[in-house]
């Protein structure tokens, strides 16, 4: 109490200063973190395709540009996991629509690599706005089984048009000339396709993460904490949810563009449930929230089911097993474990307490 019998509020200010200095200095760290993975991440992809594109190597590669585009797909699983808090058990709709869309005009309008992008981008967003605006009505459990609801209706739906090949798919999709004016490389060139993939892949991380540090990436997360406060903060929580619905169907939608590029064909189970339960697995051993953890997760399970499947046809038992340990001992993730480990460090090194 002061003099003049005012009661002082020092000591509580400057705790809560000493609190939210603690706070930015953890965040920080884990930024700092996470991006030492993400250049570790994009430097070895590097490395890998000159070392396997100098060997001629086929078989590494294009597993590895797969690892990559599903690796986008689970991206895609991370802004509605990771950020705003939404599962979503039918990402592999967007997918399976971009690939669709990337085959019809490969096939039926031009053999450009660009165009191809455009028709993605703009397939993603539109069935983004109706996919999302049924679905975030939702919540919970809820909008999980939406989401799950609304692929396989579409999968049903192109799995019986005579016109999109039926359970068949389409197949004989032209080689595409990827041109960069500077530089260009064919699809089935399997160390310049690789890189092309993994230009894109970049490109969408980097973004991203530019965004997360927006406003708007942290209202996002504002709704995954606590959804009911965001009102009171100036927020709309459905306009959010449905934003991130849409960039989320976007990125799933561009990597379904490049698939057909890659194996010469799409069917309707890109869109099946498997699809969709894959991107959540990579996500889940990565890390959500972390944005380069599904990327990690991805290249992890493609190259996992690659070397079980030659040993073993029960690979989805392993992949199960791998999943459990997963959740039950690194909840948070492989990218979100290192996470935990470079913070614990810093605060010991710094002898600062909890």
């Amino acid at each position: 109490m002061a003099d003049d019998g005012s009661v002082t509020t020092s000591a509580p200010r400057s705790a809560g200063a000493t609190a939210a200095v603690r706070a930015y200095a953890q965040e920080r760290i884990e930024w700092r973190a996470l991006n030492i993975a993400s250049i570790v991440f994009f430097a070895g992809a590097v490395a890998f395709g000159v070392a396997y594109g100098l060997k001629g190597d086929t078989f590494y590669l294009r597993l590895a540009t797969e690892a990559l585009i599903f690796g986008a797909v689970a991206l895609s699983v991370d802004i509605l996991l990771g950020f705003a808090g939404l599962l979503s058990l039918g990402q592999a709709l967007y997918f399976g629509l971009g690939a669709y869309a990337g085959a019809l005009v490969l096939k039926q309008v031009s053999e450009s690599f660009w165009l191809v992008m455009g028709v993605s981008i703009l397939v993603g967003v539109l069935s983004g706005l109706i996919g999302g605006l049924i679905a975030i009505r939702a919540r919970g459990v809820y909008f999980a089984l939406i989401t799950y609801g609304l692929a396989q209706i579409v999968a049903k739906v192109i799995y019986n048009t005579r016109e999109l090949g039926a359970s068949d798919g389409i197949t004989g999709i032209p080689i595409v000339n990827v041109s960069f004016g500077f530089w260009q490389t064919k699809a089935d060139n399997p160390a310049g396709f690789f890189f092309v993939v993994l230009a894109v892949i970049a490109i969408i991380y980097l973004g991203l993460l530019y965004l997360s540090g927006t406003p708007f990436g942290r209202a996002l997360s504002g709704v995954r904490i606590n959804e009911n406060r965001m009102p009171f903060l100036g927020y709309r929580p459905d306009r959010l949810k449905l934003a991130a619905f849409v960039l989320a169907s976007t990125i799933a939608s561009i990597a379904g563009g490049l698939y057909p590029m890659l194996r010469g064909f799409v069917s309707p189970e890109l869109m099946y449930f498997d699809a969709s339960t894959n991107a959540i697995v990579a996500t889940m051993i990565g890390g959500t929230g972390t944005l380069i953890g599904p990327l990690y997760g991805s290249v992890i399970l493609v190259f996992l089911k690659s070397m079980i499947g030659t040993i073993t046809t029960h690979q989805i038992m392993v992949i199960g097993a791998l999943f459990m340990i997963v959740v039950i001992f690194f909840p948070r993730g492989l990218l979100g474990y290192l996470r935990e480990i470079v913070v614990a460090r810093s605060r010991t090194k710094d002898g600062g307490g909890p």
